[in-house]
């Protein structure tokens, strides 16, 4: 016989048991652990890459086992494939001939640059190419002295953002250099209607370009001719359709082709317009660009590219032009 004891702690032992055999008292799921996406791609993509070694050195041809190469592995490790880095921006693409490469390393850069106050993003430019050059910021005497010297000067550059400075026999002298020495030339000129009639038209004309009209206030830029070299090498660019304008007013100029010209329009303010409403062109070969815009009303991490591509493509065709 229990004791009224013992029936008391038998029946609240058959209690505890049912209880824990009801439904709604399962035991709590265990946490979930987080998902690392990071780790999972790595690790699939160690996966692959194993597979492709594994599948590399099965199908290695097999030579029979000899005496000497018994103890030795039967096929030889595979390397890691590998890439090939990206090139740094403005930097000479190492596909680049070396003996061309070399001659622009050591070419003679004249640079008359007057933007001082808002930035010099043509310095700026050759710096990131690891070029050297003469800098001669807005002096404009020590410009002439330059361009009047024996200096066998490669390329010249005219970074002109003032209406009064590089005018008159200054173009004299550039043309005479373009025309007689083969020397290259990039120009910022951005004040063709006070100058297009002046001495700088026997450089226009020698180009194939001529004044269309005055441009009030900066527009976006776009490309006329997307797959010349001047958009691609060595840096991929982008058409200037932002712009933030610096100037308000007297933006620049529109040029277009001459009869018979041989330049191209390379970029305007009308994609389907080819050969007026132009602000950016090239001519004498590739030697010389001409820009009627001004570089501090768009964006400086879109024009530095753009610049260094201006660089490397009038040196090149200056040095393919004088081998």
């Amino acid at each position: 016989m229990f004791n009224p004891k013992q029936c008391i702690a038998f029946t609240f032992l058959i209690a505890a048991a049912l209880a824990c055999s009801l439904p709604g008292n399962a035991p709590a799921p265990a946490p979930q652990i987080p998902i690392d996406s990071t780790k999972i791609a790595l690790e699939l993509q160690a996966t692959a890459m194993s597979l492709q070694l594994t599948q590399a050195a099965l199908a290695q041809p097999q030579s029979p086992p000899t005496q000497e190469n018994l103890a030795a592995p039967t096929s030889a490790p595979i390397a890691a494939p590998t890439t090939t880095p990206e090139p740094t921006l403005g930097q000479i693409p190492s596909a680049t001939p070396q003996s061309l490469a070399e001659k622009m390393k050591s070419a003679k850069i004249l640079v008359y640059e007057d933007t001082q106050d808002i930035g010099l993003w043509i310095r700026d430019a050759l710096d990131g190419m690891d070029l050297s050059y003469t800098h001669i910021g807005d002096r404009s005497g020590d410009f002439m002295s330059q361009l009047n010297s024996s200096t066998a000067w490669d390329l010249i550059i005219v970074g002109a953002e003032s209406k009064n400075s590089v005018q008159g026999e200054f173009w004299d002298v550039i043309s005479e250099r373009v025309t007689k020495d083969d020397t290259a030339l990039i120009a910022e000129v951005w004040y063709l209607d006070s100058l297009g009639e002046g001495r700088i038209k026997t450089i226009l004309t020698g180009c194939g370009v001529r004044f269309q009209r005055d441009w009030e206030l900066a527009e976006s830029i776009y490309w006329l001719q997307s797959d010349h070299p001047v958009f691609s090498e060595p840096n991929s660019t982008v058409a200037l359709i932002h712009y933030s304008r610096y100037w308000w007013f007297q933006a620049g100029d529109l040029i277009k082709l001459a009869p018979g010209s041989q330049a191209t329009l390379l970029a305007g303010t009308f994609q389907k317009q080819k050969s007026d409403y132009g602000v950016l062109a090239t001519c004498y070969d590739g030697r010389v660009i001409l820009q009627t815009f001004s570089n501090h009303d768009y964006r400086y991490n879109e024009i530095i590219p753009l610049w260094q591509n201006y660089v490397y493509n009038t040196l090149k065709n200056r040095f393919l032009a004088n081998p």
